[in-house]
Formats: structure tokens, sequence, C-alpha cells
């Protein structure tokens, strides 16, 4: 599949200008998923620039997800669009994670917004699948569980449930999330009193949200994982430390 060509201007970077002709592509519908990219000769001639340029965008575009490629001859071999970007989301959240890019604020009230859009998909279709939700449940009832397992485990459910909904830009989000999530609610369990309490409570919330979810009910769907995320949050002292 050929690119259309374009000029680069002087204050364009050269690879950003093999990135924007991919991506006008792609909106255009000149390239689609499955497609293969032209040769790095090929794309440098097309576009005026040079192929280190080219190698440098390709290199981006396969971190983001958007490309895979391979070295060598046949089918597999080059540069081809792939469906599934939603592993370079991912990416590119946690390293903004890392960065510490997201006030913590804004990370909870985002869960909020991508959690009930969830349990609601969820618990409106019929065909709903929480038996890998329920697993890690049913993991957290151990005994033995230090607090950072049983959180770790908290997360992966929370990320089981937007995996089950069949949403893959959600899916990834919250994937890309994971990471302070997990570092937030960590930090937040020195800050609860009564550990042995908080985590029956949150067991108990936990079975209750998937309850409401497998009986179709997306009103107290939402309403219980809008109580559980804010209960942990105030309960752990995170909101006052925030301000």
């Amino acid at each position: 599949m050929a690119l259309s060509s374009q000029t680069p201007t002087p204050t364009a970077r050269a690879w950003q200008l093999v990135l924007e002709r991919v991506e006008t592509d792609l909106l255009d519908g000149a390239l689609q998923p499955g497609d293969r990219l032209p040769p790095e000769r090929e794309l440098a001639a097309t576009l005026g620039v040079g192929r280190s340029s080219v190698r440098e965008a390709l290199r981006v575009l396969e971190v983001m997800g958007l490309i895979r490629t391979a070295t060598g001859s046949g089918p597999s071999a080059g540069a081809i669009i792939i469906a599934t970007p939603q592993g370079g989301m991912s990416a590119l959240l946690r390293l903004q994670v890392a960065a510490q890019g997201f006030p913590l604020d804004d990370v909870v009230r985002t869960r909020l917004v991508l959690e009930s859009a969830v349990v609601d998909a969820l618990a409106a279709d019929p065909d709903r699948d929480t038996l890998a939700a329920r697993a890690v449940v049913d993991a957290m009832e151990a005994a033995d569980l230090t607090p950072a397992e049983f959180l770790a485990l908290d997360a992966q459910l929370h990320l089981a449930l937007a995996e089950a909904s069949g949403n893959v830009v959600i899916a990834a989000m919250m994937a890309g999330l994971r990471t302070a999530i997990e570092s937030y609610v960590q930090a937040g369990a020195a800050g609860i009193d009564d550990w042995d309490a908080a985590a029956g409570r949150l067991r108990r919330e936990h079975r209750a949200i998937l309850d409401a979810v497998d009986a179709g009910d997306a009103e107290l769907a939402r309403t219980r994982i809008h109580d559980h995320i804010t209960g942990y949050y105030a309960e752990a002292g995170l909101a006052r430390r925030t301000e």
C-alpha cells in the first residue's frame, strides 16, 4: 500500500512527517489493518525524507502498537499495520504514570468514569462473562495474603472487569493506569488502622459489585463501584494527602 506524497515543512522534524502521513492515510482509509507499508527506500523517496527518519518513525509506530515489523523476506516481513493497538496505548499511559504525569485525584476521577461504564456495559449484556473476575475475588479470600498481595489482586480484579466488558479502549486505559491504581492503593494501606477489617469490607464490596452486574442491575452496579472506589480513597486518607 503506497502512501501519498507530502513535502516536508521547514519546521517539521522529518520523522514526524512520516507519522503524520501514516495517521492521515489511516483516517482516510488509504491504509487498513493488515496492509503493509512500503519499503524504507520507497517511503523516504515518496515523502522526501532520509531513510534514517523513516526508521525512526517506524520505531515510534511500533512502540505505539500501530505496526508490527519483521526483517527478512516473505509474507510476514516488513512493517504491517496491526488491528489491535491497545498495547501501545497501555504502554504510553504506563510511561506517563511512571513519570508521575497524572495527579492522583485525576486518576481516581478517571477510574470512576471508566469503571462505571464497565459495570454498566456488563450489566446490560445478557452474554456477560464474569468468571475471570470471580476467580480473582476467590483468590482474594486467602487468609495468608499480605496487604500488598491483596491489593495487587484488587487491581487485577478491576482490570478483569474492564476486559470482560469487551471495550478494548477502556481495557487498554485500565491496563495503562493499573500501575498508578496499584501504587496509590498500596500507599493508602498504610493509612488504614485496621487492615483486616478493611480487607473484609473490600471482599464484600467486590462480591456485591459482581452480584449486581450478574443480576443485570446497572444502576446498582454503578452505585456500588462508585462507593467502593471513593470509600477506599477516603478511608486511606488519600483525599487529604492530595489537598
